[in-house]
């Protein structure tokens, strides 16, 4: 109740969640450093390390991007990428951590509630998506194999779709209809999301999937993960 309130007026409240989340990214960079110590191990700097550097590019990667309509999400330059190879090689806990830093550094660049139910959906369960990856990098890959990350990139996308689908909806239906869309599809709330995010999550996720697939066919990737996981 109180987050739900807290989020409710948006000018007045924005500035407080946003130093929220510039605490929450400091208090998930600490977790990341605790679970070497969890899993009985000695703290791993370079993981730690490793995640920085992941989230960096992946919010530098963020700049560049177009916005195939008013207000809406951006195709970008293959943002995802980076925090996708560290979910891919060290795990669905770390890809879950990263990916909410990821996500809260999104929203202090450019801080913009909705409502409580949008900023849950769009800037948390969207970007926690990317610890779906995990799952895939427990998968035997052959030498320079794709299959893994491809269906691991997939699967985060269309979790962060279905994330963004619902935020869509919700706000939709107490809102006004952003887009001049034909009648058919501003009729129902949850069509008109459903477009909505057709325009641009399948087309981020296809830029992603060719990056790590040339990532894993010139072997960038598997020297990488070697580098990573100290092979």
């Amino acid at each position: 109740m109180f987050l739900y309130s807290l989020l409710e007026v948006s000018e007045q409240t924005t500035e407080i969640v946003k130093w929220i989340s510039v605490g929450a990214v400091i208090v998930l960079l600490g977790v990341i450093m605790l679970i070497g110590l969890f899993r009985k191990k000695q703290i791993d700097a370079k993981r730690v390390a490793f995640a920085g550097i992941c989230v960096s590019m992946s919010f530098t990667l963020a700049v560049v991007k177009f916005s195939p309509v008013q207000y809406g999400g951006s195709i970008t330059l293959a943002s995802f990428v980076p925090i996708l190879i560290y979910a891919y090689i060290y795990g669905i806990a770390d890809g879950l951590l990263v990916g909410l830093i990821h996500g809260l550094l999104n929203f202090i660049e450019d801080p913009n509630i909705l409502s409580p139910a949008t900023f849950l959906l769009d800037y948390l369960l969207a970007f926690a998506s990317v610890g779906v990856m995990g799952l895939f990098g427990k998968m035997k890959r052959k030498e320079k194999g794709v299959l893994p990350l491809v269906l691991g990139c997939v699967s985060v996308f269309a979790v962060r779709f279905v994330s963004h689908l619902l935020s869509g909806t919700i706000f939709f239906l107490q809102d006004q209809i952003w887009v001049d869309f034909p009648a058919w599809a501003t009729a129902n709330a949850f069509v008109y999301s459903f477009i909505y995010q057709c325009i641009y999550v399948p087309a981020d996720c296809l830029i992603a999937v060719i990056v790590l697939i040339a990532l894993a066919k010139t072997g960038v990737l598997d020297r990488l993960a070697a580098m990573m996981k100290n092979q």
